[in-house]
């Protein structure tokens, strides 16, 4: 029974491998995470419930298959009734840290309405040349598997600058479990005042789509 265990899980780390592509994958817990991230959300629900939240549309697509130095997303978010024009296109490389840690780097690149909705694609941005992305140093997210229900994590301190709506650095805070997600994303000024974001929480997106 036993060594019929080891096989199975095997087995399933293999699938996931091939499914992934050949990113080195050293444990269950990182290719949890990156199935868990993938896919569309919509935050329809909670703007139903409370009118300080917007219905935004959120999808992560796995890119760059072949790639070795970690597992790629492209990401994109959209206001619900203008899923066409999305205000955010990032692309993560989430990598593994250890057992239990896990840093989701961002990046950012050129002419990014170009690509919009590629994340319907089979393979998207398979035109975008990966040495043409550019790192947003400071504003990686760096998670840690909780359990068997939650990954936990956020960004450090005041690393991540940014000059939206005269803020100085954002900060990101996210919690992932296999059926949504819940984000805060938020923008301080230099005396720490924010000044963009959610005041009241993280948005809660539902998976809709695991692909």
């Amino acid at each position: 029974m036993k060594a019929t265990k080891i096989l199975f899980s095997f087995l399933i780390l293999f699938a996931l491998t091939v499914q992934f592509g050949t990113a080195q994958i050293t444990s269950e817990k990182y290719v949890k995470l990156a199935e868990w991230m993938e896919g569309s959300y919509s935050s329809e629900e909670q703007s139903k419930n409370d009118s300080d939240f917007y219905d935004i549309r959120l999808h992560m697509k796995s890119i760059w298959k072949e790639r070795s130095d970690g597992l790629w997303f492209y990401v994109e978010q959209a206001v619900g009734t203008k899923q066409e024009k999305p205000y955010r296109q990032r692309i993560y490389c989430l990598i593994q840290l250890d057992n239990d840690n896990f840093e989701s780097r961002v990046y950012t690149f050129n002419n990014p309405l170009h690509f919009a909705g590629e994340w319907k694609l089979e393979n998207p941005l398979s035109s975008l040349s990966p040495d043409s992305l550019v790192l947003r140093k400071g504003c990686s997210v760096f998670m840690k598997y909780i359990d068997d229900n939650l990954f936990e994590g956020s960004t450090k301190s005041s690393d991540c600058e940014s000059d939206l709506r005269g803020a100085k650095y954002a900060t990101s805070e996210v919690k992932i479990y296999k059926d949504k997600l819940i984000s805060w994303d938020r923008g301080f000024n230099e005396k720490d005042e924010q000044v963009w974001g959610a005041t009241k929480g993280g948005y809660i997106f539902i998976k809709t789509s695991n692909k």
